[in-house]
């Protein structure tokens, strides 16, 4: 195998093996991982190893979280440097595979910082330092007091001596490891809150960093599926004549199909394994397959939406409830009401998903793309019906997920086949695989009532979404929101409306739905950002002054007083930590909108939009400058999006993932859908499922952080949410034309059609 996470690991076991500085950190503090055997056979949510320093002075840094353009791996670093004193020249980066004792390694919810690892890996370094001074205090006689960690050694500057860490951990390694040692103040810090280059890049611009595409194995087969065009449909007959007789086909396999709801089980199909991609690819071409039907072979995403239109009009279940928002739109002076929709979306990463398996007398062993490690190697072994301690996931670089890579399911095709050939397996995903058989993001359809009094004051909304399930990717009979899905914009609405009511809608389903960056935040925050908007334009009022006084005065939101007939959802935080903060909303929203020069006088067409939102623990307002020309073209000439995620450990990191999730933001909102008809993806690749093109990108795009201090929040995926209502709100400023559907270039080209 040419990975180097393989070759990393041997070295990291035989650095363990002959003697080091090995510390792992668990909930009751730092121990020496020789004594812990025990302890990582306890349940899934035991801590982890994270730290090693050897006798040749290399820090081994392992990183259970994947790297997937977000920085992870640096910035964890950074945290690791930092209470250790390290000398940043020594650091390593180790990728750690998929185990039970690393605690939860699933990439998602922008939680690889803020879910306990920047807590964790201060710790651990902290404690490591603490070790080494000792050690080093012990060797020259003299006090700890007057011996001092720095830069990769500890020095005692009363007798101008110092020793590398390398030469201490001898001695170290044979101390007792204090379970709280002090951690550093903030002013200390070195690297946290600094601009560290990230320490892959070098190998990622000179290509040899190692995708999940680029894995190789000697002896290795290359495999890809035809599946099931429609969710839920199998082989009903299968002619491999013409594809065996392709030059370097081997086997033709049937894969069983997995009865709906799928969950990450593999969707079935046709494998065709070759010696070379190209005659894998030809093969498929050559495959003659019909199907049997399905369920779903009537889907149809013009019908579903009336479907949803339907359902949302009509009462839903309630999840919210404060004061009485039917009485109050029935005695309103003016009465608003809108409706939103939002289509389907595809992740697609610009990596596709790839895994490599080789399965033995004695196990599996994976390379793959994975966002999410355990599960691939708890559903491998599943499916292997080995025992997970039999099961190997190596995590490879990853080429964007989105969400899309924290599903196994091309995991356990390449493991079946490999099984199957009784050779190691690549498993590819072409473009056209990951748009036509992922996991795509929910639809969504909203309905609004909005109430305004004599002065324009807001006092009462009334909210429906009907929108599909994830759960229903898992169970049946799941046929409206989960109340951790309607948290995202709705249960948590920060807006200080006496009357308000929020209702989830049922919305049947029919493919299996996944995560997206953002998730349920986009269609939510698109419909109650733009809806804002209309609001402040019937009331005759600036949006930005609007906003502002609809948010209240600044307060800790009690999210037990909201009206929420069940508890509401924190991403995974505690309300004590992460409390709604009024004063964070206001104070991005006026420095989005200062910065954007809010109110200046703008030529004919052109407009500037707002949106604010929270997501993820983080607060972010967008500030959109759209021109739009008489034939519906969009041209974006700057975006001002300002962010407050609390404590930050890589700014330039925030930034980009900012920057990022501005280009994401629009091309959900300017041009992705992903429809269906006859059950089927009428898209296929980039040329159809439309992302933004880099003519097309702001042609400014300025990011202004707000670090308020305090727990960090998320940074991935905060920034998205609030950029479609920003846009769909300057269109409106530029044009005086309110577009309530998304993708809004399809709408303004139709509405100028």
């Amino acid at each position: 195998m040419t990975t180097p996470t393989s070759m990393e690991r041997r070295a990291f076991l035989q650095r363990l093996a002959t003697g080091g500085l090995v510390l792992a950190v668990g909930v009751n503090g730092v121990r020496h991982l020789e004594a812990m055997t025990a302890f990582f056979t306890l349940d899934p949510l035991q801590p982890s190893v994270h730290l090693s320093i050897g006798e040749d002075g290399l820090v081994t840094v392992v990183c259970h979280r994947s790297e997937m353009g977000q920085g992870v791996r640096t910035a964890l670093c950074m945290v690791m440097a930092d209470e250790l004193e390290a000398d940043w020249t020594t650091i390593r980066i180790e990728q750690a595979i998929g185990d039970k004792k690393y605690g939860d390694q699933n990439t998602d919810g922008s939680t690889s910082i803020r879910a306990g690892s920047y807590d964790r890996f201060r710790l651990a370094g902290a404690a490591a330092r603490a070790m080494l001074e000792q050690a080093a205090a012990t060797e020259w006689g003299v006090p700890l007091a007057e011996v001092t960690a720095r830069n990769g050694a500890v020095v005692h500057d009363g007798s101008k001596r110092s020793l590398p860490f390398g030469k201490l951990v001898a001695r170290a390694r044979t101390l007792p490891v204090p379970t709280k040692p002090k951690l550093k103040d903030e002013s200390q810090f070195r690297f946290i809150g600094k601009e560290v280059a990230g320490l892959d890049l070098h190998d990622i611009l000179t290509g040899k960093a190692i995708f999940g595409q680029d894995a190789k194995m000697k002896g290795m087969k290359i495999a890809v599926v035809l599946r099931p065009p429609v969710y839920g449909s199998k082989v009903a007959t299968l002619d491999a004549s013409a594809a065996l007789k392709v030059k370097g086909v081997e086997r033709v396999i049937t894969l069983a199909t997995t009865p709906v709801p799928s969950g990450f089980q593999p969707l079935g199909g046709v494998a065709v394994v070759a010696t070379s991609t190209w005659a894998a690819l030809q093969g498929r071409r050559a495959l003659k397959v019909t199907w049997t039907a399905s369920p779903n072979d009537g889907y149809d995403s013009d019908k579903y939406r009336a479907e949803l239109q339907k359902s949302a009009r009509a009462p839903g279940r309630v999840i919210r409830r404060q004061g009485d928002a039917a009485a109050a739109l029935a005695n309103s002076t003016r009465k608003v009401t809108a409706e939103y929709y939002a289509p389907h979306l595809a992740q697609a990463p610009m990596e596709p998903p790839a895994a490599v398996a080789m399965v033995t007398a004695t196990g599996c062993e994976c390379w793959v793309c994975t966002q999410n490690p355990q599960e691939v190697r708890d559903s491998v072994a599943t499916a292997l019906k080995l025992p997970k301690e039999k099961v190997i996931c190596h995590v490879t670089m990853l080429g964007g997920g989105f969400g899309r890579k924290s599903k196994p399911d091309y995991a356990v095709e390449a493991a079946l086949l490999s099984k199957e050939m009784h050779a190691p397996v690549k498993v590819i995903w072409t473009r056209e695989d990951d748009i036509q058989n992922g996991y795509p993001h929910t639809v969504a359809f909203q309905h609004f009532e909005g109430a305004l009094d004599a002065s324009g004051k807001v006092t009462a909304l009334l909210h429906r979404v009907a929108s599909p399930s994830i759960n229903s990717t898992f169970a049946p009979g799941v046929t409206d929101l989960s109340d951790g899905e309607a948290t995202a914009g709705l249960l948590d609405s920060p807006y200080a409306i006496p009357n308000y009511q929020a209702e989830s809608c049922k919305a049947i389903p029919h493919v299996r739905i996944g995560w997206f960056r953002s998730v349920n935040n986009i269609p939510h925050a698109f419909a109650i950002s733009s809806f804002l908007d209309e609001l402040a334009h019937a009331a005759g009022r600036d949006p930005r002054d609007f906003l502002l006084e609809l948010l209240g005065p600044d307060r800790i939101v009690d999210m037990k007083q909201v009206g929420a007939v069940n508890p509401v959802d924190n991403y995974g935080g505690t309300w004590e930590e992460h409390p709604l903060d009024i004063a964070r909303y206001r104070k991005v929203l006026e420095l989005a909108t200062a910065k954007a020069g809010w109110g200046k006088q703008l030529p004919k067409g052109e407009g500037l939009g707002l949106a604010v939102h929270r997501s993820f623990l983080s607060y972010v307002a967008v500030v959109v400058h759209a021109k739009v020309s008489a034939k519906g073209e969009i041209v974006i000439p700057r975006v001002d999006i300002a962010m407050d995620c609390g404590f930050m450990v890589h700014p330039e990191r925030i930034r980009s993932q900012a920057e990022g999730a501005v280009v994401m933001g629009l091309s959900n909102a300017i041009t992705s859908e992903l429809s269906y008809k006859n059950g089927r993806v009428a898209q296929s690749n980039f040329n159809d499922y439309r992302v933004l093109r880099m003519s097309a990108a702001p042609r400014e795009t300025h990011v202004h952080l707000a670090p308020s201090g305090g727990a960090p929040g998320g940074v991935g995926e905060p920034g998205v949410p609030p950029v479609a209502p920003a846009l769909a709100n300057a269109i409106f400023a530029a044009t005086g034309k309110r577009i309530r559907s998304l993708p809004l270039g399809k709408e303004l080209t139709k509405n100028n059609g």
